[in-house]
């Protein structure tokens, strides 16, 4: 299901999204939080996409390519999924950006998209985002989503730190309940 903000289009993986997610994920800097700098194979790259539409088939959600509106660009992605995809897990959401496209707010705008979302469609009504403890950009989007520190955890067999918000069926982007 395709979601939009005033800025922002974010659309589930499709092959259509390759290049736009191949220099993201072919970044070192943009992976040092998320693999610890090493960087996707394009044949990982693929893999992705591919796993990604078949959790889209199987959870009605997953990972979004988020397109800016104005340029149609590709800059970067967002997640709603089970925890370290743990099935039965809290739900998480997750984002990265392309280098070139930080500090405009892309991250919070979509975050807040998948927030409603969540609660909307999928009847959430607690959510959790993770980070590498040093990833305070990430850090940064959490609390200005209205998210609170819980705890530092390992998932994806790292530390890492953990956000937590509670939701309301209905929750609106500025976190308040309808």
């Amino acid at each position: 299901m395709d979601l939009e903000t005033e800025r922002l289009k974010l659309e589930p993986y499709h092959p259509s999204h390759y290049e736009g997610l191949r220099i993201m994920e072919g970044d070192p800097q943009i992976m040092r939080y998320i693999s610890n700098g090493k960087v996707k194979t394009p044949d990982e790259t693929w893999d992705g996409i591919n796993r990604v539409m078949q959790r889209w088939e199987t959870y009605g959600f997953s990972w979004w390519a988020i397109r800016e509106k104005m340029s149609g660009m590709v800059v970067g992605a967002a997640c709603l999924q089970h925890l370290a995809n743990v099935e039965g897990a809290p739900l998480e959401i997750g984002w990265r950006l392309i280098a070139d496209y930080h500090g405009n707010g892309y991250a919070t705008e979509a975050a807040r998209a998948i927030i409603e979302f969540a609660a909307g469609h999928v009847g959430a009504t607690y959510l959790v985002a993770v980070a590498d403890p040093k990833n305070s950009a990430s850090q940064r989007v959490m609390q200005r989503l209205g998210m609170t520190f819980k705890a530092v955890e390992q998932h994806y067999d790292v530390p890492c730190v953990v956000y937590e918000l509670q939701l309301h069926r209905g929750e609106q982007s500025n976190g308040q309940s309808t």
